[in-house]
């Protein structure tokens, strides 16, 4: 018999952690090779830990909730063979640092009812917030923690830092006052927190998934961070559709893809942000980050009726075959729920297709921490003036509205109005005659 450790494995390049969210197998269970163990979570995404062995789950070290780091022994399989691996470091062959954190944790276990965040105005990642209920952080004591994130969140090195000199030293600075407009957006929402929901006996209460919880959190984020403003500009697209009723069955045939109107979208969108850089930034606080890469985020269903935005790495370096491919691969993943983590990280533009749902326009939230979100309207048949050298005339035309959605602390109206009316402008220049 051996011993092989099942550990965490690597989910993309800026994922570091994730946390258990549930065990799929018990000590005990037989187990296959590639079946999966357990299912694990990141901010964004769900996944599964397959096993590389078959044998025999032996030992879980990590309960459900737990935050695991990349790498980390997780279960322990016994196979049949005799050279797998060696056997697994116990619990006592760790690091001094790492056992004095779990007799920790274990303490404010015993000692500290875990607080519930669910009263909080304020966001805090699912990290967090379970580092706070190990360690017995009260709600108050979190609220006060002054954030060194984005926009003043709460990361896992301050909370850490406030934990290691808890009782020594003021662990609250004073709030810029930058924040003051943030104040006053979580006072509001607490004086609407307080109006009672009446339930009557026809009613059913149903609690938020993971996945809405986080979403919900993201979205009131965002709205008390970005100055929302929004520019809508009509666009004819009737050669693209032509174009696309024209080419649609060959392309297929072609490239074992098919070819929807999003690509086409998505070409015309990164072009537009080659031309206007400086709506491809991020901001970080008082910092204007400028994006050397065009990632484009696309807003994709997931199989609980959830939204999620995987995102299109270097978008611009796409031709129409290559971006028809990403696009397709990436919503088969997310319908299938087999994305991986590092496919919804390093967006620095997103676009959504509310056109999808019937909806003319709509006016989209911003995926911080970028400055601007490109809605598509749906496409429609309507009257139209059309001007030629004998006169104008009255025509029908397939056309749609771009909604965007951008952040007016960096992005004034001339840069935000420029940027959608070159995404049309590429969009009625649309070659009806090009090759795919």
């Amino acid at each position: 018999m051996a011993k092989f450790e099942l550990k965490l494995p690597k989910m993309g390049e800026s994922v570091a952690e994730a946390t258990v969210t549930n065990w799929l197998k018990k000590v005990g269970d037989k187990i296959e090779m590639d079946e999966a163990v357990l299912e694990i979570a990141t901010d964004k995404v769900d996944s599964e830990v397959p096993s590389e062995v078959a044998g025999t789950l032996v030992e879980i070290l990590f309960n459900t909730d737990d935050v695991v780091q990349v790498g980390q022994t997780i279960a322990i399989i016994e196979t049949e063979g005799g050279a797998v691996v060696a056997d697994a470091p116990k619990a006592e062959a760790a690091p001094a640092a790492a056992q004095e954190v779990a007799k920790t944790v274990e303490a404010a276990k015993e000692a500290v009812a875990p607080a519930d965040f669910s009263g909080s105005d304020k966001f805090f990642s699912p990290l967090v917030k379970n580092i706070a209920k190990e360690e017995g952080v009260s709600v108050a004591e979190l609220e006060a923690i002054a954030g060194t994130g984005k926009e003043g969140r709460v990361t896992k090195a301050d909370i850490l830092d406030y934990i290691k000199n808890r009782g020594n030293k003021p662990a609250v600075a004073a709030a810029p006052a930058v924040q003051a407009p943030k104040a006053v957006a979580t006072s509001a929402a607490e004086g609407q927190k307080a109006v009672p929901v009446s339930v009557n006996g026809g009613d059913e209460i149903v609690e938020m998934d993971r996945m809405r919880k986080l979403i919900s959190g993201y979205m009131v984020a965002s709205v008390q961070t970005s100055a929302h403003v929004q520019s809508f500009i009509e666009v004819d697209v009737t050669n693209i559709v032509k174009w696309r009723d024209k080419v649609k069955t060959a392309f297929e045939k072609r490239e074992g893809e098919k070819l929807t109107f999003t690509p086409i979208f998505m070409e015309a969108v990164a072009k537009a942000l080659k031309d206007f850089p400086g709506m491809n930034i991020s901001v970080d606080g008082e910092f204007i980050i400028k994006r050397k890469n065009i990632n484009l985020g696309m807003a994709a269903a997931l199989p609980n009726g959830n939204l999620i935005v995987p995102v299109i790495k270097n978008a611009d370096q796409l031709n129409l075959v290559g971006m028809a491919k990403a696009v397709n691969d990436l919503g088969n993943r997310a319908k299938a729920g087999k994305l991986k983590p590092d496919d919804t990280q390093g967006g620095t533009y997103t676009v959504t297709n509310v056109g999808t749902f019937g909806s003319v326009f709509g006016t989209p939230i911003i995926n911080q921490p970028q400055v601007g979100i490109l809605a598509l309207g749906a496409i429609r048949k309507v009257p139209a003036v059309i001007e030629t050298p004998e006169g104008d005339f009255i025509g029908i035309r397939q056309k749609m509205f771009l909604s965007h959605s951008y952040d007016h602390r960096v992005v004034d109206g001339a840069l935000g109005g420029s940027f959608v009316k070159r995404v049309a402008d590429y969009l009625e220049a649309f070659d009806a005659n090009r090759d795919f």
